[in-house]
């Protein structure tokens, strides 16, 4: 499980569990897709699947929620 408490992760899902788009930071780029930073303790995978160029470490990017892993408090984004 991620080291975020549980009201971070509420918090988060209540600000961007609906589909807005918002910023996160790319992490590391791995051979299968991005980590990013969706929020302070909230890790994020983008799949290279869902790239329309490949992000760069450092960089931020516009992305939404596809999918939200409750128990493990991590997500998989999509680019906005």
């Amino acid at each position: 499980m991620s080291h975020v408490s549980a009201a971070v992760w509420q918090e988060f899902l209540a600000q961007h569990g609906d589909g807005r788009a918002f910023d996160a930071v790319v992490t590391k780029v791995l051979p299968f897709g991005a980590l990013v930073d969706t929020a302070p303790g909230v890790p994020g995978l983008l799949l290279r699947g869902a790239w329309v160029t490949e992000p760069v470490h450092g960089s931020t990017i516009a992305v939404r929620i596809a999918t939200a892993d409750v128990e493990l408090r991590r997500v998989r984004v999509v680019p906005a």
